[in-house]
């Protein structure tokens, strides 16, 4: 303890989950370690456990951090803005910090900052007629959003596979797509932009996700709709 004694000086749990959080932003919220952490503030291993806790326990606060950007549109709107509005302002801020989407996914948004969020979407979506299915309906369109940023993200733990390799992968697709039309338009429309890396794969990341949640809704909506119980908020 003598030893470590001068590292707790200016140390705060603040401080190591900012420091946790730039961590994030930069490679991913699973691919970086207490020793990392404690390597970026130069202290030891053992002071980020006695000043905050294990790796579970940071992650959680990073989350939570990054929710607290969030916050919940307007409890006025019809359901399919409310979660336009949410789902679309959402993606720079959880896109930005890799992992963080996966982690919902795996825990669920039970943070104070949260609630509000998830609240107003389900009293909306009763509003609007889904019954006993609100639930169901939350959870697909939250799901659907958190899963699609999650792909994105966990390619940067598996980064010898991107885009440096742009050249033999597409090698590979044109070789595969020979006698293929059906392949040929997804590598042009869909595969090309991402392989290509930079911001033609960021502008293509953040297209798709619109489309899938833009998608999600249309379902959802039709879904309501040959159900014949839509309520006074007819989204």
């Amino acid at each position: 303890m003598t030893n470590d004694a001068p590292f707790h000086v200016g140390l705060t749990p603040e401080l190591v989950v900012d420091t946790a959080l730039e961590l994030t932003e930069h490679s991913h919220l699973l691919g970086w370690s207490i020793r990392d952490l404690a390597r970026r503030l130069d202290v030891t291993a053992s002071v980020i456990y006695h000043h905050v806790g294990g790796k579970d326990l940071i992650a959680r606060r990073v989350v939570e951090r990054v929710l607290d950007g969030l916050g919940a549109p307007s409890a006025d709107l019809p359901w399919d803005e409310y979660f336009r509005n949410l789902l679309f302002a959402a993606y720079p801020i959880v896109a930005a910090h890799p992992g963080v989407a996966k982690w919902l996914l795996m825990h669920g948004p039970t943070f104070p900052a949260a609630l509000p969020i998830l609240d107003r979407g389900i009293a909306a979506l009763l509003r609007a007629g889904f019954g006993d299915q609100a639930g169901l309906a939350y959870a697909t369109l939250l799901n659907t959003a958190l899963l699609t940023i999650t792909i994105g993200d966990d390619r940067l733990l598996h980064e010898e596979d991107g885009p440096r390799d742009h050249a033999s992968m597409m090698a590979e697709f044109r070789d595969a797509s020979e006698g293929s039309p059906g392949l040929q338009l997804l590598t042009r429309t869909l595969i090309d932009p991402f392989l290509r890396g930079g911001d033609a794969a960021v502008t293509q990341r953040e297209a798709y996700y619109r489309f899938v949640v833009d998608t999600t809704i249309t379902g959802l909506a039709a879904q309501l709709t040959g159900s014949g119980l839509q309520g006074e908020d007819r989204g």
